[in-house]
């Protein structure tokens, strides 16, 4: 037997065809549950088979019987049950030992792919970023996220004690663009803190997640620290509506719009990773030696995964300077892309009438011209559910963008399609201030080794996770720096322990004075 066969319950590699579809179940209560329905509309996005029997959860009381479970003290604090943390941290460490061996970190590469199709590079990367995570925070790991303060009193006996708190009943939801590494960090940050989490992963590829969650538990993880529901996202709603008097607390990631209805529905307590219309500036100091290297990341940034990424590269604004070698250079690097090796792949969210319609939009814009691509992928079985479409890029005038314009150029179509913006001498303070523009704040990429240029930039600008320097890129969200906006007081991080303590945690501060009584005290008169 395999080291995966000993938790999983869908195999990527023999099995989820339609003949034997994998099938999963919600986590609630500590135990798994069997569905008493199951979805047809989950395909497979190659060939549009049907290879998972995903529940269509609707009966949500369970569910919000295990938030209303979890006190707003949470699981865990510092001061209660505070064991937990070196629990964890040992679950971290064999999880960890176990992601690493060879057949499991295939397995779950395998897995990802099979529900989001993109190349078996960026599919292991996922596994990759997941492990190191677990490894990160093996050991005392947890622990040291809790860590406070103290500062002394005005008198013997009183000292201030700041603690990172949990908030007791938590919901996580994340989006399909990455499986593992986003559902997975999101939980077990909420878990490191304290706090006792319902966990909702899109239903596309939420098998994914489930299969990790049965790693963790197998690796010592108590499965009733929290719960797995697979249902539709309008389900989700009204779940969330249902309870909002218990949860304290949604971290979303995904689209705009329902980041907002959320934020309404439970009046702020939310921590967002929505959408990012992705810019990046490259400066005026070309450098043929670099030509071929900054041509490279634009690809990757614009068109890895499809394009499906909230990192990935929406707008390029180039220096005329490098405009004329590098947009051919660009369109020569997107064309190797192919459907054989998922290069490019399906688009989950946006079908090809869609991706059309929006094409056509830009390319109305006076003056804007077809750099690369245009014209939807032949030769495959990708159902008509989904978009299938070459890598594209459009050239917009800088001019046609300070009018009403704007607003068709900066709409965010997830996949491999970016807008390209020539800028010369002169103009920069034109395009800062598109940047300002823009209403989300998430990753920004600045090409230069003019250090005056880059914080010239760099000055004006919000993003939250922001690369400079010759080989700055959007994208990119490893374990080892902040990743999530800025510029918005709901911002969610992920991955760091910076990220994990304020997304995660709120801040407690208890004074604690002890006396002794004041020599001589009496009631002083009323003052």
């Amino acid at each position: 037997m395999t080291n995966w066969q000993a938790f999983a319950t869908v195999d990527p590699i023999a099995g989820m065809t339609g003949d034997s579809p994998g099938v999963l179940r919600n986590l609630v209560g500590g135990g798994w549950a069997d569905a008493d329905r199951v979805r047809d509309d989950i395909v497979d996005p190659l060939n549009g088979e049907g290879f998972l029997a995903v529940p269509d959860t609707q009966d949500l009381a369970p569910f919000i019987d295990g938030l209303r479970s979890c006190p707003k003290s949470g699981l865990h604090n510092p001061l209660r049950n505070n064991d937990r943390y070196v629990h964890l941290g040992g679950v971290c460490a064999r999880a960890a030992a176990l992601l690493a061996e060879p057949d499991v970190e295939d397995y779950f590469t395998r897995l990802i792919q099979r529900v989001m199709p993109k190349s078996r590079k960026q599919c292991a990367a996922e596994v990759t970023v997941t492990r190191v995570f677990l490894e990160n925070f093996a050991g005392d790991g947890v622990r040291f996220l809790a860590r406070g303060f103290s500062n002394p009193g005005d008198h013997p006996g009183q000292e201030s004690r700041g603690y990172r708190w949990p908030f007791g009943p938590v919901v996580v939801i994340a989006p399909f663009n990455f499986p593992l590494e986003i559902p997975a960090l999101q939980a077990l940050g909420a878990l490191f803190m304290g706090n006792r989490p319902l966990v909702k992963v899109d239903s596309k590829v939420s098998a994914v997640f489930e299969q990790f969650l049965r790693l963790l538990i197998h690796c010592g993880l108590d499965a009733g620290d929290l719960d797995l529901v697979h249902c539709r996202g309008e389900t989700m709603g009204r779940l969330i509506e249902d309870a909002a008097d218990t949860i304290r607390l949604v971290q979303f990631t995904g689209s705009s719009g329902v980041a907002e209805r959320v934020a309404a529905t439970l009046h702020g307590k939310v921590r967002l990773e929505d959408a990012g219309f992705d810019w990046k500036i490259i400066g005026p100091d070309f450098d043929p030696d670099w030509l071929d290297y900054v041509a490279w990341q634009c690809d990757e940034d614009a068109y890895n995964a499809a394009g499906q990424k909230c990192s990935a590269q929406s707008a390029l604004f180039v220096h005329e300077n490098w405009a004329g070698p590098l947009l051919p250079k660009i369109a020569e690097l997107s064309a190797r892309r192919s459907l054989d090796d998922l290069t490019v792949g399906p688009v989950l969210t946006w079908t090809n009438a869609h991706i059309r319609a929006h094409i056509d939009a830009v390319l109305a814009i006076d003056g804007a011209e077809l750099v690369c691509g245009g014209a939807e992928l032949v030769g495959h079985e990708i159902p008509d559910c989904y978009g299938a479409y070459e890598p594209t890029a459009i050239r917009v005038p800088l001019e046609a963008l300070q009018g009403e314009d704007f607003d068709i150029a900066a709409t965010e179509l997830f996949g491999p399609f970016q807008i390209v913006v020539t800028w010369g001498d002169g103009d920069l303070d034109t395009v800062l201030g598109l940047c300002e523009r823009m209403q989300n704040h998430l990753t920004a990429a600045v090409v230069s080794a003019d250090v005056l240029f880059q914080n010239r930039v760099l000055g004006a600008t919000v993003n939250g996770t922001t690369y400079c320097g010759m080989r700055a890129r959007t994208t990119g969200a490893p374990q080892n720096h902040w990743f999530g906006p800025s510029g918005d007081p709901r911002g969610a991080g992920i991955g760091t322990p910076e990220a994990i303590q304020v997304t995660w945690s709120a801040h407690r501060e208890i004074i604690h004075d002890q006396g002794p009584r004041p020599e001589g005290w009496s009631i002083p008169p009323v003052q």
